[in-house]
Formats: C-alpha cells, structure tokens, sequence
C-alpha cells in the first residue's frame, strides 16, 4: 500500500511536471513565432527569423523550466545546465532554420505580400518545434536539470578506482 501511494504521487509530481513543461514551451513558442512571423514580414531570411525567434523564445524558456517546471533555484551547472541547453537549442535551431529555408524556396512562387506565404514558412518552423518537444523533455528530465551529472560521476568514479587499484600495487 505505501509502495502504491509513493508511486502515485510520484506520478503526480511527474505530471505536474509535464503540465508545466508543456505551458513554459507554449509561451515560448508563442513568442517565438510572433517574433518569426514579424521579422518575415520585414524581409528578414528565414536564417535571421529562426535565430530571432529561437532568442526570443529561448530566454523564457529557459526560465520557465528551470524554475517553474523543474523547480531548480541557486547556482547554476554551467556544462550540464546552460552548456547542454545551449547545445540542445542550437540543434533545434539548425533544423529549423533549414526547413524554413527550404519550405521558402518552395513557396517563392507565391507573391510575399500574401498571408499564406507568411502562414506556411512559420508553420515549418513550428513543425520543427513540435518534433523536438518530446526529446527536449527527456534530455532536460534526465540531464540538463536531473540536479546531477551521471557523466560527472562516471569520470569521479573511474578515477577512484584508477588510485584504488594503483595503491594495491606491489612497488
């Protein structure tokens, strides 16, 4: 019975989690996309609209993760949290700048002064968005803002077994 109540609550901490996750993600995907679809009304490429809008939604996002929906106040780990982040968005930015370049090159035939164009190149970014949603989840439960470094203690655990085994020798 108290194994079942922990496991309960433990799923309810979860979905909590994910409940805010999914709300941070979708103000900074808001944000991300008015910022897009602004900077491509002003003639801006799609490569200066991914960047602008990745920024733009980046800073809340961050936020918003890692105090609200991961609850992680004080100092921050500058190779776990801020380094994999920063790596994890490039990522998403690299794809989504290249899908809006290429959903651009397809819709060039459609005058720039019509709203479907503006439509169709910021739904690619927003596809890209939306794929990565559920791995961006995962690596920042398991890594980015799990409060521990499994690398960190993969390497601090090789290196006492490295002294360990180097004292039990015989000079």
């Amino acid at each position: 019975m108290l194994g079942n109540l922990y496991a309960r609550a433990r799923r309810s901490a979860l979905a909590i989690k994910i409940t805010r996750y999914v709300i941070g993600s979708v103000i900074a995907l808001g944000t991300s996309i008015v910022v897009f679809g602004l900077m491509y009304v002003l003639g801006f490429g799609t490569t200066a609209c991914s960047v602008g809008a990745f920024v733009a939604g980046a800073v809340p996002n961050w936020v918003l993760n890692r105090r609200w929906a991961w609850r992680i106040r004080g100092r921050v780990s500058f190779w776990r949290e801020v380094f994999a982040y920063v790596a994890i968005s490039v990522l998403v930015l690299v794809a989504s700048s290249a899908l809006t370049g290429w959903t651009n090159s397809q819709v060039d035939s459609i005058p720039s002064g019509h709203g479907i164009r503006v439509a169709l190149v910021t739904a690619a970014y927003v596809l890209v968005q939306a794929l990565f949603f559920v791995a961006k989840f995962l690596v920042y439960e398991h890594w980015v803002f799990s409060g521990r470094s499994r690398l960190r203690a993969a390497l601090r655990s090789r290196h006492q077994v490295w002294i360990a085994a180097r004292a039990n020798r015989i000079p």
